[in-house]
């Protein structure tokens, strides 16, 4: 090898050691516990920001969600739980906020309901169901209802089911 060569290599190495050596953050996994002593949270923090996978967990030491952080907000699918455990409500989240499809569920963990949300707020379909079928149905814009369907025969005729997706 021209000895050239071999000095820019070394150089470039000299150079990303340096700038990787000098980046201030640091990687950990934390816990933070309840006053009786029951583990509140556990998960990865960078330089004091949540990052990556997350547990909540109730006084009683059941789970209250789960999911992923980036930059400290939520992002990704996450699940919520009541205080006995059984499942709440799950979706996704985006920059922080609840977005697309939501599912909402009774006590006995059956879907009760599911909406169409943006920036935490109803913007689209919420669709209500008794004993696992369709019961009703409503549309959103920016939070407000524009629209309700009582009988699942009128609601198919009038939209694209396609955009329940």
């Amino acid at each position: 090898m021209h000895i050239k060569m071999i000095l820019k290599i070394s150089y470039f190495k000299l150079f990303v050691i340096l700038v990787f050596s000098t980046l201030p953050f640091t990687k950990k996994y934390a816990k933070t516990f309840h006053e009786n002593g029951n583990l509140a949270s556990q998960g990865w923090k960078v330089d004091e920001s949540k990052e990556g996978f997350w547990k909540f967990y109730y006084q009683n030491g059941k789970l209250s969600e789960q999911g992923h952080y980036k930059n400290n907000r939520k992002t990704g699918y996450w699940y919520i739980y009541n205080a006995q455990g059984k499942l709440q409500s799950e979706g996704h989240f985006k920059n922080g906020k609840k977005a697309k499809w939501w599912l909402f569920y009774d006590q006995e963990e059956k879907i009760n309901h599911k909406c169409q949300l943006q920036d935490n707020v109803k913007n689209g379909y919420c669709l209500k169901y008794k004993n696992e079928k369709l019961t009703s149905a409503e549309k959103y814009k920016n939070g407000k209802k524009v629209k309700e369907w009582f009988s699942f025969g009128s609601f198919k005729k009038e939209n694209n089911l396609s955009d329940l997706k």
